[in-house]
């Protein structure tokens, strides 16, 4: 297997346009990464680097691990790709709901460019909200070096300072996107999974470089341990579930083909198990974060008791998380797949499912799978990004109403389960959502560069009897 992926790494640069796709690819990233070093100006560096050395592992480093690095800095590539993120989920959920958007989608390449115009705009917009409120944050935050308090904006800012530091972040986002679109014209992958991918993975060296210096700790050992087996374990199960499928036979009625009688065909449609991909987690933790980014910009007595309540291991925030991952699953996958529709068209094209009647019930079929592709799907999608959370914060069993008290107690008083209430007390650098986008990012692209060298007549990463690597998008 070894020798199949060098070889395959070897033919990879011996096609030049799949070798001029990959190089392309390589210097977008790396200049997104030089990025990172250009701060919005108007800041104190050694303040803001003190002022961080105070948050991390809140809600800022989270957001963080997605910027690689640029929100630690304030650099201009801050707000990162997640503007237009959120604006393109925004506009793909509005072409289901909203009849005229439905319309200028169903153009063809023509509605694809105005639907991407708008996006953009709305990326703007988005990107001016954003950039002002953080510009006006930061104006207002202090940090004491020694003994002294100190602004993080030199002179203490100003609205000449939250008009620029709005320009710039919003100029970073634009650009950013840019980068992406041109390495999903003139590279390899999809750009702006490949930019969140790289700002993630841009961390590995310095998380291992930490684990590394706490197993020098015989005491944290075996729970350095236990995290590299769980992220192993936890990396195998995405890969399973994200490459499983639900293959629905389909038969293809004869039909004349030219002057030709061509005769029924066997084919089958593929359901992916995880249909909704990390987009339901995506929009569960950007609502939960919502009561969390506002407490920072006051200190009212409820907006306090809700952040406790909606931080990390409480049972509230728990039970919130998972229900708003089970929710909006359903409600992504009914909008990005209709069943109906689907079963019309087999219809048009003279495909019937064996057993079924077309038309109708082969909609009510169809979505009877789906319900429980979903569900499977969703019960995954918790799991995966339970199981770091939890083993990150813990479970704080002492809010659970009538027993919490009592199990607090019990847990406590059992050797060896009292992690379970405050966590392992090591960074689990891979939280659940950036596994998922690590490994499925990684699939979808090499899955990419499998086709094009199979395609070429090159043996791929799996040699020539290793199969065809499915990627997010193959189903």
């Amino acid at each position: 297997m070894f020798d199949s992926f060098i070889k395959a790494i070897q033919n990879l640069f011996k096609i030049p346009e799949l070798r001029r796709r990959v190089l392309f690819t390589l210097g977008m990233l790396a200049i997104y990464r030089a990025g990172i070093h250009v701060q919005v100006p108007g800041l104190d560096r050694e303040a803001v680097e003190a002022f961080w050395s105070s948050q991390a592992g809140g809600l800022f480093g989270a957001l963080d691990l997605f910027s690689g690095g640029n929100l630690r800095r304030i650099s201009v590539f801050a707000l990162g790709i997640m503007p237009y993120i959120t604006s393109s989920i925004i506009f793909q959920l509005m072409t289901s709901v909203y009849p005229k958007l439905k319309a200028i989608q169903q153009e063809g390449e023509l509605g694809r460019q105005k639907i991407n115009k708008y996006t953009r705009y709305m990326t703007v917009l988005l990107c001016a909200i954003q950039g002002t409120s953080l510009a006006y944050w930061l104006q207002n935050q202090q940090v004491a070096i020694g003994s002294i308090p100190r602004s993080l904006v030199v002179g203490g800012g100003g609205i000449g300072f939250v008009i620029m530091g709005m320009l710039a972040l919003t100029a970073g986002t634009m650009f950013v996107m840019w980068l992406g679109e041109q390495i999903t014209e003139r590279g390899i992958g999809n750009g702006i999974s490949l930019l969140i991918f790289a700002g993630i993975v841009v961390g590995v060296p310095n998380a291992i470089s930490q684990l590394w210096a706490t197993i020098k700790d015989p005491g944290s050992a075996v729970f350095v341990i236990i995290l590299l087996v769980v992220m192993v374990a936890v990396t195998a199960g995405i890969v399973f579930f994200e490459r499983g499928t639900r293959k629905v036979p389909t038969n293809h009625t004869r039909r004349m083909v030219g002057n030709k009688m061509v005769q029924t065909q066997s084919s089958h449609l593929p359901l992916k198990v995880n249909i909704a991909g990390v987009i339901p987690v995506i929009f569960a933790s950007s609502v939960l974060a919502i009561p969390q980014s506002l407490v920072t910009f006051g200190q009212w007595s409820w907006l306090t008791t809700l952040n406790t309540w909606l931080s990390g291991g409480h049972p509230v925030y728990e039970l919130l998380f998972i229900s708003g991952i089970i929710l909006f699953a359903f409600f992504y996958v009914s909008i990005v797949f209709n069943a109906d529709e689907v079963a019309e068209n087999l219809r048009k094209q003279g495909a019937f499912i064996p057993g079924i009647r077309p038309g109708k019930r082969t909609g009510d079929f169809l979505n009877s799978i789906l319900v429980r592709l979903t569900t499977v799907g969703a019960i995954y999608l918790v799991v995966v990004c339970l199981i770091p959370q939890l083993m990150i914060s813990g479970f704080k069993v002492q809010y659970l109403p009538f027993i919490g008290t009592w199990l607090d107690g019990v847990i406590q008083n059992i050797p060896g389960l009292s992690w379970i209430l405050t966590g392992l007390g090591v960074s689990f650098y891979f939280g659940g959502t950036s596994l998922l986008i690590v490994v499925g990012v990684a699939m979808d692209t090499i899955s990419q560069v499998e086709a094009q060298l199979v395609m070429r007549h090159y043996d791929g990463f799996l040699g020539p009897r290793g199969g065809r690597l499915r990627g997010r998008r193959a189903t």
